[in-house]
């Protein structure tokens, strides 16, 4: 089983790299080259404030993750100061 898998993914990089398997297209509804200028609405996708959208809600999980190890650090740093008051200097 593990020498058929091997196999199959031999002959699919070696397809990929020949071109076979990323030139096949599917059959285009119209034909010829049509500028972005003469599509109508529904052809057009409103990417960009998606994409920006999609930055902005990783940004904001990133800083939310930061903001919540900020915190955790300063109560462990907190907790280790009243530690270190209760404990006597120079051992137990």
């Amino acid at each position: 089983m593990k020498r058929l898998m091997c196999v199959l993914a031999t002959f699919a990089v070696i397809m990929l790299a020949s071109g076979r398997l990323s030139a096949w297209q599917p059959p285009a509804a119209q034909d010829g080259f049509v500028p972005v200028e003469q599509l109508g609405n529904e052809e057009r996708l409103p990417a960009a404030p998606l994409v920006a959208g999609a930055y902005g809600v990783a940004w904001g999980a990133i800083l939310f993750y930061v903001w919540t190890i900020r915190r955790r650090l300063a109560r462990i740093e907190r907790e280790l100061a009243d530690v270190a008051r209760r404990v006597p200097p120079g051992g137990r």
